[in-house]
């Protein structure tokens, strides 16, 4: 429960402001179903951090306590770092096409999510929890408490959320996580 609990929270958190949340927002403006896109988000997010919790399942089993330990706290005070740098999403996201709502949704999530620390995130909970299933159904729950409010406030959701203090949350959650893993505190 533990891992399921801390892998919800820290991605949440960490979710705010960050350039798939960007993309739930234009998306939802552009096609106006929250139904197909919300479904979108959801199988993108499980497929690609599914397949970032074996990674990080795969680098515990394959990596000695030591080398885990550090690695796990620098990966964590990296992502805090990254944390505190807003997203934006430069260019046109997704060309309007004849696939849908879902598929355009899907396609965009499951890319913009790849080397997203998000992602990252995913692969160092892992690496850290022995339960790779509460792992990925707590940084998919995250995905969706942070982005499921975005599709349906659409325009009006980026002008009122607080993204520079969620972003300073985000940072200091993922810097607590990598202090505890560096200094040899238990999660799991």
């Amino acid at each position: 429960m533990e891992a399921f609990l801390v892998s919800t929270l820290v991605v949440a958190i960490g979710e705010i402001g960050d350039k798939t949340q960007l993309l739930a927002l234009i998306l939802a403006a552009r096609f106006r179903r929250p139904g197909p896109i919300i479904a979108g988000i959801f199988f993108a997010t499980l497929l690609n951090h599914a397949l970032a919790g074996l990674l990080g399942g795969w680098i515990r089993e394959a990596v000695g306590p030591q080398a885990l330990r550090w690695g796990l706290g620098l990966s964590f005070l990296a992502i805090a770092a990254w944390a505190l740098k807003p997203d934006k999403i430069d260019e046109e996201p997704v060309a309007m096409t004849s696939y849908g709502a879902f598929a355009v949704t899907f396609a965009a999530f499951f890319l913009a999510e790849i080397g997203d620390k998000t992602q990252l995130a995913t692969v160092a909970l892992a690496a850290r929890f022995d339960s790779l299933v509460a792992v990925v159904a707590g940084t998919t729950a995250g995905m969706l408490i942070a982005d499921v409010p975005a599709v349906f406030l659409a325009d009006r959701a980026s002008t009122r959320i607080p993204f520079k203090a969620i972003r300073y949350v985000a940072a200091a959650l993922f810097a607590a996580m990598g202090v505890a893993a560096l200094a040899g505190f238990s999660f799991g």
